[in-house]
């Protein structure tokens, strides 16, 4: 049996560990090696790299893309979508959805993982709908979580949906680690016997559970599994990709990796982790195992930037506390599975609570949202006095929210002006305006610098 890998590396590894402050300058060096490896796919783009790139890196990262692809035209880029989330926080307009997804598939994506955090297959039709008609691969995400209402049935109802929907692969997305071994196998299992096309695994070692994991999906029958480069593996991140791919040979599966070139690629990300242990930005406390995980089921990505938040505000010793919380607000908002963006608003309201002293005496304008329904149909019951300090005698909303929206890609055209140079940069700036914005004045004070230097150097 033949078993397949993506590397998160590029992507949800150094999100994980590191909030996702991994410039392009660091690995543009290794990109035609890792072409090299034999990765079904490696996952570059999407989640949280666009905001960073802009918010961060001082990058466009539409041209990270291009020059990804440019040095890696023999493995397929893969991206993660948030559904009619896209990559923000909020819905957008389904004309800027199309868009997003046209772009992106013109700048070098192949694959499309999309996915929406409470699992409402409304909210995924219309991009996995665009990513067909561009001719990418479309594969469904469910998020997944365990709560008193989401069981074996219901991913198994969720992965038929999806592939009547079109999907060409199902991936169980397991952003929390804690997927235990025999879950896994079941739900593979299930999920094999239920749908004709590929089963997906994407889990991290938060909780120690992910080489297990993994393994037991592998005897189930999984036909891609998501790992990372052991330099930037384990705790909040994915499995190795090494050690996974050393017991899968000896056990007699049919790898396509080339190990020599896993090695090299390795060695070369050791002392980029060297760099950011010594800055501060790996946090070691993240490359731990944290059993704790399968309680509160924080994602990697979001425990790593909650880390980053309690310390920037000297509150770091409230971590306990708010991770005890988070479950409590969770079973409020009716379990909706801890993936962003809710994983970002049940962790922002659970620490607003702790801090407060008082349980939402604030409560945050995306929870206010979700609680009427903009972001989908909450997974279970709503806490009924929170959704009355909220919505008082309003109902919440019944359609699908994007339905209420109007066309936003030339109004964000025709608002940004000549800042934007391209369609691109109107999707950057519809996604994250300020940002974006910031982005486009520096990029046109470098030109000028450039050209002003360039004329007194001809002078």
């Amino acid at each position: 049996m033949k078993v397949q890998f993506t590397e998160t590396v590029l992507r949800d590894a150094n999100q994980s560990l590191i909030a996702t402050r991994l410039p392009f300058s660091d690995f543009e060096g290794i990109l035609e090696t890792m072409d090299k490896a034999g990765y079904y796919s490696l996952e570059c783009w999407g989640g949280a790299t666009f905001d960073s790139c802009l918010r961060y890196l001082d990058e466009d990262p539409w041209e990270r893309l291009r020059k990804i692809k440019a040095k890696c035209p023999n493995t397929k880029l893969q991206m993660l979508l948030r559904g009619q989330n896209i990559l923000g926080y909020k819905h957008y307009p389904d004309d800027v959805v199309r868009m997003f997804i046209r772009k992106s598939v013109e700048n070098g994506i192949d694959i499309i993982r999309i996915f929406d955090a409470l699992n409402d297959v409304r909210n995924i039709e219309v991009a996995v709908d665009e990513t067909i008609k561009c001719g990418a691969i479309a594969s469904g995400a469910i998020s997944y979580t365990k709560s008193p209402i989401h069981n074996l049935e219901s991913y198994v109802e969720l992965a038929k949906k999806m592939e009547a929907m079109g999907c060409q692969s199902i991936c169980i997305k397991d952003m929390a680690g804690i997927m235990g071994p025999q879950e896994a196998y079941d739900t593979v299992k299930a999920l094999k016997e239920n749908v004709k096309v590929p089963i997906i695994l994407h889990t991290h070692s938060t909780t120690g559970l992910g080489l297990l994991t993994l393994q037991k999906a592998v005897e189930a029958g999984v036909d891609v599994i998501d790992t990372a480069i052991s330099a930037f593996s384990g705790g909040t991140a994915q499995p190795p990709t090494e050690t996974l791919v050393y017991a899968l040979k000896q056990q007699g599966y049919d790898i396509d990796l080339d190990e020599k070139v896993l090695k090299e690629i390795n060695d070369y990300f050791k002392p980029i982790r060297a760099k950011f242990l010594e800055s501060g930005q790996l946090n070691p406390l993240v490359l731990a195992t944290d059993t704790d995980a399968l309680t509160y089921q924080i994602p990697g990505g979001m425990l790593s930037n909650l880390v980053a938040q309690l310390t920037a505000q000297k509150k770091l010793d409230k971590l306990p506390e708010v991770l005890a919380e988070t479950p409590r607000v969770r079973e409020d908002l009716g379990y909706p599975p801890l993936v962003t963006p809710m994983s970002q608003m049940v962790g922002v309201q659970a620490t607003a609570n702790v801090l407060a002293g008082e349980r939402y005496k604030n409560i945050s304008k995306e929870v206010k949202a979700y609680i009427r329904g903009e972001y989908g149909r909450a997974p279970g019951e709503l806490n009924a006095d929170l959704q009355k300090k909220v919505l008082g005698d309003e109902k919440p909303l019944t359609c699908r929210f994007a339905d209420t929206l109007e066309p936003g890609f030339e109004k964000a055209k025709a608002e940004i002006g000549d800042l934007a140079k391209s369609d691109e940069d109107v999707l950057s700036y519809i996604a994250f305006p300020t940002q974006a914005e910031a982005f486009f004045k520096k990029r046109e004070e470098r030109k000028k610098n450039t050209f002003t230097y360039s004329i007194k150097r001809v002078d």
